[in-house]
């Protein structure tokens, strides 16, 4: 017999400064000690919306004025299985404080030092501390030294998560981009994932992998490095990327392209339905640029992932 799956929903209240609230569970609930997003039951006949204004003011005694649907996980506790709508609250009325007698704390995602965390948030915190702009590497049109020099630019504006992709460099010039774009991100404390090989990501220095459809078709296993990401197209690829453990996906075409004229795109309602269904974090590409971040975001994208658009 399945067991019945209690509904929640869940808020990820954000800083501008991209510091998150974690509540401390109270005595006498199950886990009682432990750290976790505030949010709660939601109830019959009750939207989920509905359900995380109300939670949030009763908890919390505030009253969201802009919340943004993320990513949907269900876990099973040795109590209960929980399906966690999680929402990202960017802007609220009023100063969060206690009102059932929990403990807070505003916690950096990559660096959280409270402690125990529920088993259920480790991998939400560690996609928190994705930024919320992916720059898609473009090296093969703009010319090497062109590229190098846009993303000392983009590097320099806070860019912060970079693919390599250029897959038609040979193999030596590519390796050779690799480890320069890896330098040069390191210095600012950005994230490179390599379009390809485990090998090559490991010879570049790189922090993990980006999987294209059909590489991440034909594996059933996550690859063994820190950071997977991988291009989906619809709901089955993007339940795939997700089985195999990658960490976030992109989730294209949103809008009609110049790299694609003419080719259908997903359009913003099937892409909203696509990244709220989602357990891992959807960035918007195609047809999208920096302007469109908080429309994207309204849509349940964690962000947006740009090729040309980063480098401009």
């Amino acid at each position: 017999m399945t067991a019945a799956i209690t509904e929640v929903a869940a808020a990820v209240l954000v800083q501008p400064d991209g510091r998150v609230l974690l509540a401390q569970r109270p005595a006498g609930k199950p886990y009682a000690g432990y750290w976790e997003f505030p949010g709660g039951k939601v109830e019959p006949g009750e939207s989920l919306e509905a359900a995380l204004a109300r939670e949030l003011h009763e908890e919390l005694g505030i009253a969201v004025t802009r919340a943004c649907r993320w990513i949907t996980r269900v876990f099973e506790y040795p109590h209960a299985t929980v399906r966690l709508n999680f929402f990202r609250v960017f802007e609220w009325q009023g100063t969060p404080h206690p009102h059932e007698g929990q403990v807070f704390s505003w916690q950096r995602p990559d660096a959280v030092e409270v402690t125990p965390l529920l088993p259920a948030n480790f991998p939400i915190v560690k996609a928190l501390s994705l930024p919320p702009v992916l720059g898609i590497s473009h090296a093969e049109a703009l010319g090497v030294d062109s590229f190098l020099a846009r993303l000392d630019v983009a590097l320099h504006d806070g860019l912060r998560l970079i693919q390599l992709r250029d897959k038609s460099l040979a193999e030596a010039a590519r390796l050779e981009l690799a480890r320069e774009t890896v330098r040069r991100a390191h210095a600012h404390g950005a994230r490179v994932l390599v379009n390809g090989s485990l090998d090559l990501a490991r010879a570049a220095g790189a922090d993990g992998v980006h999987l294209d459809a059909a590489a991440a078709a034909s594996l059933s296993v996550r690859p063994d490095c820190e950071w997977v990401g991988a291009s989906c197209h619809d709901a089955v690829e993007l339940a795939h990327a997700a089985a195999i453990g990658a960490d976030f996906a992109l989730l294209s075409p949103v809008l009609p392209t110049l790299t694609h004229p003419g080719a259908p795109t997903l359009g913003w309602e099937t892409f909203s339905a696509l990244a709220a269904a989602s357990p891992i974090p959807v960035y918007g590409l195609g047809g999208l640029g920096r302007d469109d971040l908080a429309l994207a975001q309204s849509h349940g994208a964690h962000g947006v992932a740009l090729l040309r658009g980063a480098w401009t």
